[in-house]
């Protein structure tokens, strides 16, 4: 297993993943017609051009294909006092789920967030998804939950978050 940064051609891939990981783990929690909706073409278009402003880390398995991804930067609302960061998204294809690789990729990202003075941060999760409770594991506290609609479904979105990026994940 293999985490780096990602660059340009790795889109395609990146855009695979997302929409394999959003088709599984968002599987009877948001409608089933936005997900047939997601296309590996409009989500390739979406990551090259977040690939131009953002630092992406990618997780290549031992065959050199890319299995999960992460990205963060500066929390987007400005509604958290006291987190200045945030994960912005984190997926992994369900097979490789629970072999610590989400672990191994948050920490390239906290490490960013770290070097550009941010020293707390936030992610945002769907209170039905179960990766909440890996948050959890890794030490992320509750700090609030949102009501979001998806495809027209309300849905709750809690708010966790990590008070000190200093402090050794579990």
């Amino acid at each position: 297993m293999k985490i780096r940064k990602a660059n340009q051609t790795d889109a395609v891939s990146i855009a695979q993943v997302h929409v394999d990981s959003w088709k599984s783990a968002y599987k009877d929690i948001i409608p089933d017609e936005y997900l047939k909706s997601l296309t590996y073409e409009s989500r390739t278009k979406l990551w090259e051009n977040n690939l131009e402003k953002q630092q992406v880390y990618v997780a290549e398995n031992n065959n050199g294909k890319i299995i999960g991804f992460s990205v963060g930067g500066k929390e987007r609302t400005g509604n958290y006092a006291g987190y200045s960061g945030e994960i912005y998204a984190i997926y992994i294809v369900e097979e490789y789920h629970g072999n610590g690789i989400g672990k191994m990729l948050m920490l390239p990202v906290m490490e960013e967030l770290k070097q550009m003075g941010i020293h707390s941060m936030i992610v945002l999760v769907l209170e039905d998804n179960p990766a909440r409770y890996f948050y959890e594991f890794l030490g992320a506290r509750r700090i609030g939950t949102l009501k979001v609609k998806i495809a027209g479904k309300e849905l709750n979105e809690l708010v966790y978050g990590w008070d000190d990026l200093n402090k050794k994940l579990m």
